[in-house]
């Protein structure tokens, strides 16, 4: 059982093994995979990601050569984890199509948390942020995540007016203009408040129209607790958080510093 999923010994030491040894490669990316799911994937096998629910394999790289458009559409797991996100204290326009975590596997996801709103519907549970009571799921820690988040913000009571109202967190729906489920779906995500965002449809283009009206503090509370942040994407999403550990653990054995892209 989960032969291949790392002990949090072994994470610690290939995260500190690879500070400073650049990108990971995708054998590396997996384990890192595999290790931030441990009560979901079994093991590697090959090009196949075996889950403990009894589904069918996950096919890690279907050998297709996609454009970015096509990859955002339709990607495979090693298109999900083909560019590693950046982490720290800097807010920079994005490279043109650099949407690190943008790029998912629906199919993991719909694995990882259900493959339907009534599914993902039974693992919702209540989180306490700032006056609000949001729904979102606790599979895979995502709660106890949003919830440690939300306890290192409230020392900051200058920054509670970014962050409530959320613009909310469960919403089986697509991404808008896509026919992609949004991770909004799986009740992983939480928009904070809209007053201070920026989104790449509003701005006509995207790295010409960038900006960022968060305080950084914010950003980096998230990312300490296995969020990616939206304002890191070339198709930018300022108030948009989602939970992947992965992606974290990743730009952590990357030593992927944003102040230095």
């Amino acid at each position: 059982m989960r032969q291949q999923a790392l002990t949090g010994a072994f994470l610690l030491a290939l995260l500190a093994g690879k500070a400073s040894a650049g990108e990971p490669s995708l054998a590396e990316k997996l384990n890192l995979l595999a290790a931030s799911y441990p009560d979901a994937i079994e093991r590697i096998d090959g090009n196949a990601l075996i889950l403990g629910d009894g589904g069918p394999p996950i096919v890690i790289d279907d050998g297709r050569t996609k454009s970015h458009a096509e990859k955002l559409a339709a990607g495979d797991v090693e298109d999900s984890l083909s560019q590693v996100y950046p982490i720290g204290a800097c807010a920079t326009p994005p490279a043109v199509d650099f949407d690190p975590g943008r790029i998912r596997s629906e199919a993991l996801l719909k694995r990882l948390y259900g493959g339907s709103a009534t599914t993902v519907r039974q693992d919702l549970v209540g989180v306490d942020w700032f006056g609000e009571r949001l729904q979102v799921t606790r599979k895979h820690g995502m709660a106890a995540a949003l919830k440690a988040v939300a306890a290192d913000l409230s020392r900051q009571a200058e920054l509670r007016r970014y962050l409530s109202p959320s613009a909310g967190t469960f919403n089986w729906r697509p991404i808008a203009g896509t026919a992609t489920l949004s991770v909004h779906s799986f009740g992983a995500a939480i928009d904070i408040n809209t007053r201070f965002a920026d989104y790449w449809r509003w701005a006509g283009k995207a790295r010409g129209g960038y900006r960022n009206r968060y305080p950084l503090g914010i950003v980096q509370a998230f990312e300490k607790r296995g969020f990616i942040w939206g304002g890191r994407w070339y198709h930018f999403d300022t108030m948009h958080f989602e939970y992947r550990p992965e992606m974290i653990a990743i730009a952590r054995a990357a030593g992927a510093d944003a102040c230095r892209q």
